[in-house]
């Protein structure tokens, strides 16, 4: 049997229920990971780790195939710069690598933003700190297990 990713511990300790879903082989887009998890791509959450200073980072939850508005995001952020996290500082900041990144189980504490639509789905997905393997829970329960977020639009233009 194999062990359970990062972020499903992290829920397991908080008792938030959620399942653990194994993709069969590499996933290549968006579309695939949601196909093979019978969701639609919208149900599929992405984090984002933003730098906005030199040890200052924050996490974007954004619901899958939408685009963050860098002016909006800007805005919201009060910061007239800041860039994408690069591959290491992700590592760094979250313990998991690009593209398997979970709000949970961080290995240093970053402002969460949850974009407004990740809102409007009741089953959602999330990275599990594993490539190739997902979380899947109630919103709801995301929600709830996030403990301090702020909910803004930085995808809207």
């Amino acid at each position: 049997m194999t062990s359970p990713p990062p972020v499903a511990r992290f829920l397991q300790q908080q008792g938030i229920p959620h399942r653990v879903f194994r993709h069969p082989g590499p996933v290549n887009s968006l579309e695939q990971a949601a196909a093979e998890r019978g969701q639609r791509p919208g149900q599929v959450v992405r984090s984002i780790l933003f730098r906005l200073g030199a040890q200052d980072f924050a996490l974007a939850l954004v619901a899958g195939p939408a685009q963050v508005s860098w002016p909006a995001l800007r805005k919201f952020l009060g910061q007239s710069r800041l860039t994408l996290a690069t591959p290491e500082e992700v590592l760094a900041v979250t313990g998991y690598v690009t593209g398997a990144v979970g709000p949970f189980g961080l290995r240093q504490p970053v402002r969460i933003f949850v974009d407004e639509t990740v809102l409007k789905e009741e089953e959602v997905s999330i990275g599990s700190g594993e490539r190739g393997v997902t979380i899947i829970l109630r919103r709801d329960d995301l929600l709830a297990a996030l403990g301090e977020y702020q909910v803004a639009c930085f995808t809207c233009r």
